[in-house]
């Protein structure tokens, strides 16, 4: 090893023999602990943020009656919008609504469990290149990241998404170990079906995983090459089917495509889903197109403090994992696992930082697994190289990074734990001195340093992760932290009985994005005579539709959809509906609706009601009534 140092080359680094290592007997009990702790992290309280998302609440509202809007994603019953997204996240919520009934719980309890088994498919991943203290260690980091735990408590799309990549990965993963094209089609079916949750960002992992492979597998480059084509093909059938589904559809007989001018899901995949949010040109948007970023747009004001924490940790880990290699065989598999997760968190992270569409902050949770896996194994593999200098240094330089990135994120918490960053930061440096004499030291203190540096490196962010799991989070747009329960004016309260803000809504763009709890005399009002209609209302957007919807417990039409700008209906189709003495209520106001393009087709509607039908105020709401 002193020959090694004096050259400066990177200290040898064998790879298990055998592709299905012996686990010691601490493994399972420390494995279960971290599920057992993930899942009481996730779970604990997590009614307290009523329903959260109420526009995904009520799209599974609808999907727990009707099997059209479960399979459709619509927003109401009587299916006359589908959300903006793919809609196998509702899937899941609607099938636990149908089973469990109607509930904060019951919609947000398959996200929680979505977080453990992240953690579960994270550490097993891991586990199978650099074993289980790699893989405990990247699990422990997936399950303190805050935006993590926002979003396993959520009820956003997410939560799927970053299950089935992280399965995606495992099964490169495997396929890697012997070249399977089974396990690599796996990996398509796994990143297929991530479309079917959020659409084109589940492909945001794809170069990452095919470059692993088609570097590493063993076997010669024509078979890697097959087994990419194999597996593509697998990633188009499991995401496709369902597009074509809905685009042979005939459309008279199925709901409006949320987020499309052409009621096409095909537009809404490759616009306001698709290129839209890399060139900011998303017709029908509220907000416009956002400038284009930088790297740094991810340790800014809004994204650090759900994802930055380890960041600087999963770079160094990325460049040592890469120094170790350097001279590996081409199938090395920790090279192998270098590019997966270092191309996922490249790539990912980079559209993130210059995209110049619409993007919030717990996006980033799609980053979480890539750094827990990065810092997990590079972690590791350094500190059991320890005796060689660079090795020693690059792993100092890690804690005292992230000590120090953990002292500045605290630092914008100024009412919060004033003293952490002082804790943190003095932890951090102690830990990094140590760790560059950790060699010399007996086992036990060389233990003790290793444990040092766990604290000082995941105190922060595991102290802000609790804090924004004991933070009732709810509207459109939720954000990480101890005190952030939305984003500025748009995170309404929303809830079932007996939580959240109450008190009308007078519609309008100010309340697009916001959901609040009707009064009571409202929700009594929509409920009389309710049957007898097929919307018991009418408003323009789908957050103030789902706000009622979910308070009455019948259909409640999305003018507009999400941001009220989809032509759907047309102002002679909401003619012919009230002709037909299908809707009973129309409530808010006309408002002028600033968007980029978009339909007018809801402000033209609310207009036509205005001018035709008496306004009345009920519980401070304003109503007409449609409907002799």
């Amino acid at each position: 090893m002193t020959a090694l140092a004096e050259r400066g080359s990177a200290p040898s680094t064998p790879e298990p023999a055998d592709p299905h290592p012996s686990r010691p007997g601490w493994v399972r009990p420390a494995l279960g602990g971290l599920l057992i702790a993930t899942a009481v992290l996730y779970l604990w309280g997590l009614s307290a943020s009523g329903w959260a998302n109420a526009f995904y609440s009520a799209a599974a509202q609808a999907g727990g009656e009707s099997w059209k809007a479960w399979f459709f994603g619509s927003s109401d019953a009587a299916n006359a919008i589908t959300v903006d997204k793919t809609p196998a996240a509702l899937w899941v919520m609607g099938l636990s609504v149908r089973l469990f009934g109607l509930s904060s719980w019951s919609i947000l309890v398959p996200q929680a469990l979505m977080g453990v088994g992240s953690v579960w498919a994270l550490f097993a991943t891991v586990r199978r290149v650099s074993g289980p203290a790699a893989g405990l260690l990247a699990g422990a980091v997936l399950a303190l990241t805050p935006v993590a735990a926002l979003m396993f408590r959520f009820n956003n799309p997410d939560a799927l998404l970053v299950l089935l990549l992280v399965l995606g990965a495992y099964c490169v993963t495997r396929a890697l170990e012997k070249a399977s094209p089974k396990w690599l089609a796996l990996a398509g079916v796994a990143v297929g079906f991530g479309f079917l949750a959020k659409m084109l960002q589940a492909f945001l992992v794809l170069p990452a995983f095919a470059i692993a492979y088609l570097v590493a597998a063993p076997a010669p480059l024509g078979k890697r090459l097959l087994h990419l084509l194999g597996a593509l093909g697998a990633v188009v059938v499991s995401a496709g089917w369902y597009l074509a589904v809905v685009e042979l559809w005939p459309a008279d007989s199925r709901p409006f495509i949320g987020g499309s001018q052409s009621n096409s899901i095909l537009e809404l995949t490759l616009g306001y889903n698709g290129v839209g949010r890399i060139t900011g040109d998303e017709v029908g948007s509220l907000g416009g197109a956002q400038s284009s970023g930088s790297w740094a747009r991810l340790f800014g004001s809004e994204m650090a403090g759900g994802i930055a924490w380890l960041l600087p940790a999963a770079a160094i880990a990325t460049g040592a994992l890469a120094w170790l290699t350097w001279r590996a065989p081409r199938t090395d598999r920790t090279r192998a696992a270098t590019i997966l997760w270092g191309g996922w968190l490249v790539v990912t992270g980079g559209v993130f930082s210059f995209m110049s569409g619409i993007i919030h902050p717990y996006y980033t949770v799609a980053l979480a697994p890539a750094v827990a896996a990065l810092v997990g194994t590079g972690a590791v593999r350094l500190w059991r190289a320890r005796t060689h200098p660079i090795a020693s240094g690059l792993l100092s330089s890690g804690v005292v990074l992230t000590a120090l990135t953990a002292y500045l994120l605290l630092t914008r918490e100024s009412t919060w734990l004033p003293w952490l960053k002082y804790v943190v930061l003095l932890l951090g440096l102690a830990a990094a001195v140590l760790v560059l004499v950790s060699d010399r030291l007996p086992r036990a203190g060389a233990r003790g340093v290793a444990v040092l540096a766990l604290i000082a490196s995941l105190l922060g962010s595991g102290a802000y992760t609790v804090a924004t799991a004991a933070t009732p989070h709810s509207g459109a747009i939720p954000s990480a932290g101890p005190s952030s329960g939305g984003f500025g004016g748009f995170g309404g309260q929303g809830g079932p009985p007996g939580g959240g803000q109450r008190g009308g809504m007078r519609g309008g763009v100010g309340s697009l994005l916001t959901t609040t709890t009707p009064s009571a005399e409202m929700t009594a009002l929509l409920q009389a005579d309710a049957e007898n209609y097929t919307w018991v209302a009418a408003t323009v957007g789908s957050n103030p539709a789902a706000s009622y919807q979910l308070a009455s417990g019948f259909p409640v039409m999305a003018l507009g959809g999400f941001n009220g700008t989809d032509p759907s209906p047309t102002l002679a189709q909401f003619q012919q509906y009230v002709a037909d003495g299908r809707i009973h209520y129309f409530i808010g106001e006309p408002t002028e609706i600033n968007s980029t393009g978009g339909s007018d087709a809801a402000e033209e509607i609310a207009e036509w009601v205005a001018a035709n039908f008496t306004a009345t105020t009920v519980g401070g709401t304003t109503v007409y009534l449609l409907s002799s």
